[in-house]
């Protein structure tokens, strides 16, 4: 059974990675300038008031397929439909950024060794001269044949990852503060109040992975105690670190050298004159972004394969392969698909994309949390999320705001993905589902997975 320290370095462990060692950068570069602190002051409280939905459904329905189950079992099919569809948008970006991320990373290792990449095969088409970002393609088809094969994660691993992803972060902070020049602080909200919250829409992708705590409701001691303060810990901690690092990093260079910027961390170091650091930095960065990539893209297929089983999809996608017991057909269009789009879309336009379909999921999970209230009131809760529905009310108002600040473009994107996705759910979904044959019958448990 897991402690509560486990929990913690669980929460951290799946938080700190692509959003702290990339789209710190993005945010401040490109929306808020250094006043990115109370950006991710706004996303963290966001974040926190989405975890406790999450922690009351994990305890109420611990089942494959995360959110999507939650809101199949509280809100029906059509509506389990929309977030899972909405979730299969979310994580693909998500492993697409860390893998850019991972690539930005490489790239500053290997020039600080005197051998840079060259631009035309470490930038997607269009940005720097780039054709394609190879290191980024790579990475995800490494991961992908990883998890055909099958990969057990431990508490162990993850703790010693955590504490070298927690120390490469300390390493940047002590080498970069006495570089501050308070002349980077001004302006500091260059794009006004609007920037802050645009930055704030933005850097929620910073604060995705805390549902892997949610997850451990079942394999908890004292879970009614233990699994809220892994969440509240982790999410305090973590916002502790992002809040320090982006006045620093803001502080170190000029906010508008981040813009598109894969690793401002590593940059930040090698601009001041301290190329070592920065390729410390760089190692450390690499195997904590690696570590999110193994549990994301693990997490994307679990999704797929949820939906498949309950007959959305195809039941082909939940094909188990007999000797490694892992879904094979779903990690291959998985790992190929986010490969493409890390090699060829520029790291701006992915992790707007993340942020959109993770508010909306977020959205539906406090809106199931209300409505099971309702309609469950006597059923089993581990954890009971407090003040309901004032919290998960917040949290919905919270994802509106932040969703209508985004750009437009960016909500034109996804309101087309939603289009398909209602599309294929009348021509295919709602015609093979599981539930329509068999009304009485609920998604299933994920039991024939490895």
């Amino acid at each position: 059974m897991l402690s509560p320290w486990e929990l913690l370095l669980l929460g951290i462990g799946s938080t700190v990675g692509a959003g702290i060692f990339v789209v710190t950068g993005v945010a401040a570069g490109s929306y808020a300038g250094p006043a990115v602190v109370f950006s991710f002051v706004i996303s963290g409280t966001v974040a926190l008031f989405a975890a406790m939905c999450y922690v009351e459904l994990a305890s109420m329905v611990p089942c494959a397929g995360s959110a999507y189950t939650y809101a199949y079992a509280g809100l029906g099919e059509i509506w389990a439909w929309i977030i899972g569809w909405d979730m299969i948008l979310e994580y693909a970006f998500s492993i697409s950024a860390v893998a850019v991320g991972w690539s930005g990373y490489i790239g500053t290792l290997f020039a600080n060794a005197g051998l840079p990449l060259p631009a035309a095969l470490a930038n997607p088409f269009g940005v720097s001269g780039g054709i394609v970002n190879l290191p980024a393609v790579f990475v995800i088809l490494c991961i992908t044949a990883l998890l055909i094969i099958g990969v057990k994660e431990s508490a162990m691993v993850n703790n010693i990852i955590v504490i070298v992803k927690i120390g490469v972060i300390l390493l940047f902070l002590f080498l970069a503060t006495s570089h501050i020049s308070a002349a980077n602080y001004s302006p500091f909200a260059p794009y006004g109040i609007n920037g802050v919250l645009t930055g704030a829409a933005i850097v929620f992708f910073a604060y995705i992975g805390f549902d892997a705590v949610t997850t451990a409701a079942e394999e908890t001691d004292n879970p009614r105690r233990n699994i809220p303060l892994g969440i509240i810990g982790s999410a305090v901690i973590v916002m502790i670190l992002y809040i320090v690092v982006s006045a620093v990093l803001t502080g170190v260079v000029p906010y508008t050298s981040l813009i598109n910027n894969n690793a401002p961390i590593s940059y930040a170091l090698t601009v001041i004159g301290i190329p070592w650091g920065a390729a410390l930095v760089s190692v450390g960065a690499i195997a904590g972004l690696t570590s999110v990539l193994i549990v994301t893209l693990y997490g994307q297929t679990r999704i797929f394969f949820a939906m498949a089983r309950d007959g959305l999809l195809p039941r082909v996608f939940a094909y188990v392969h007999p000797v490694y017991r892992t879904p094979v057909l779903i990690t291959l269009i998985t790992g190929s698909v986010t490969a493409i789009i890390a090699g060829f879309l520029p790291l701006d336009i992915i992790v707007q994309l993340v942020n959109v379909g993770t508010l909306s999921a977020f959205f539906i999970v406090a809106v199931t949390v209300v409505v099971l209230r309702r309609t469950e009131p006597d059923a089993p809760r581990t954890f009971r999320t407090p003040l309901v529905p004032f919290v998960p009310i917040l949290c919905m108002l919270f994802c509106l705001g932040l969703i209508s600040v985004l750009p437009v473009i960016t909500l034109l994107r996804f309101v087309i993905w939603l289009v398909i996705g209602l599309t294929i759910y009348y021509l295919y979904g709602i015609r093979h589902s599981v539930l329509g044959a068999h009304p009485e019958g609920s998604p299933g448990d994920g039991s024939d997975l490895g």
